[in-house]
């Protein structure tokens, strides 16, 4: 869990280990209203939507994540982007329909509070298996 919230997305990658990141924002309702509105302010609807329901990228409502569906793969693929991300050896678990890569915004979206709750909200259109809903 992280307990000293308020790094850049890109710090707090580096100082973690890979698979120690987890969200502490999970199922707490007023942050995941909140992370709509940053999903919508950081222009990622211009790519998945406004519902998460893609366009001219990959829907967030799929039942499986191409590179996995756990917080810590969520957190390092949307601070590095696919190819980053590829490179420290993460794979495509499947693919989609709507195929491009994941720009890096871990210089755009400010700090890793601010991802969390993005991907809280993620985490509400999902559609793949209820009992892994929250992770």
């Amino acid at each position: 869990m992280v307990s000293d919230i308020g790094m850049s997305p890109r710090e707090r990658v580096a100082s973690t280990p890979k698979g120690k990141l987890k969200n502490p924002y999970t199922d707490n309702e007023e942050m995941i209203a909140e992370g709509y509105k940053r999903f919508m302010g950081n222009s990622c609807n211009g790519c998945h939507g406004g519902t998460g329901g893609g366009g001219m990228c990959p829907p967030l409502s799929n039942e499986v994540f191409v590179y996995g569906s756990d917080d810590d793969t969520l957190f390092r693929l949307v601070t590095l982007g696919s190819d980053d991300l590829a490179k420290l050896g993460y794979y495509r678990k499947g693919m989609e329909g709507v195929v491009g890569p994941m720009p890096p915004y871990g210089d755009i979206i400010k700090t890793d509070e601010e991802l969390w709750k993005i991907i809280a909200w993620i985490r509400t259109v999902f559609n793949g298996d209820p009992a892994r809903r929250n992770w």
